[in-house]
């Protein structure tokens, strides 16, 4: 049985991680998200779902207003092949939550490890970042240093790669 924000807070108190959480109507893209500006700090963010030829599958995590070029994406984060949005079965089996609700927080779900956690290195430059906590009627606000810490402690090192900006629409490396 996936987790739930309460195990999710639960987690990330027995890790000494502080985070502040809004509840709000429930948010499914970046455009409603944007309604909350003002109300939440920090940068906030989306968060893609992908699966490559070979049915590995990634989680990138950009910034909301970050281009992304899909096509060249599997060159970046060592993808076979290019990539496609992984199927909403795989989403829940996986990482335990729906469409809308997807997070790097969802990584305390994915207890065999077959999601690679890919954060775009632009994240890095923020002191805190925004994410849903498991739910998309609520947004966390977390360290962008204690996401690091909350992640390795789930077993789940993430790749830092510039997948957006100078480089990345091209696909340069």
């Amino acid at each position: 049985m996936p987790a739930t924000p309460d195990d999710l807070f639960a987690l990330l108190d027995r890790l000494g991680i502080t985070t502040t959480t809004v509840t709000h109507p429930p948010l499914f893209t970046v455009e409603q998200s944007r309604s909350l500006r003002g109300e939440i700090a920090g940068a906030h963010t989306k968060n893609l779902f992908l699966e490559d030829r070979k049915d590995r599958l990634f989680l990138v995590v950009a910034r909301e207003d970050a281009k992304i070029d899909l096509r060249h994406l599997h060159r970046r984060i060592g993808a076979s092949g290019r990539l496609s949005f992984g199927k909403a079965e795989i989403l829940q089996a996986t990482l335990g939550v729906e469409p809308g609700s997807v997070t790097p927080f969802a990584a305390v779900n994915d207890r065999e490890g077959r999601v690679s956690i890919v954060l775009d290195q632009a994240l890095l430059a923020h002191d805190s970042l925004n994410f849903h906590p498991l739910v998309n009627t609520r947004t966390t606000r977390i360290a962008t240093a204690d996401l690091l810490r909350f992640l390795e402690a789930t077993g789940h090192e993430p790749r830092v790669v510039a997948v957006s900006g100078p480089g990345a629409e091209s696909g340069q490396k």
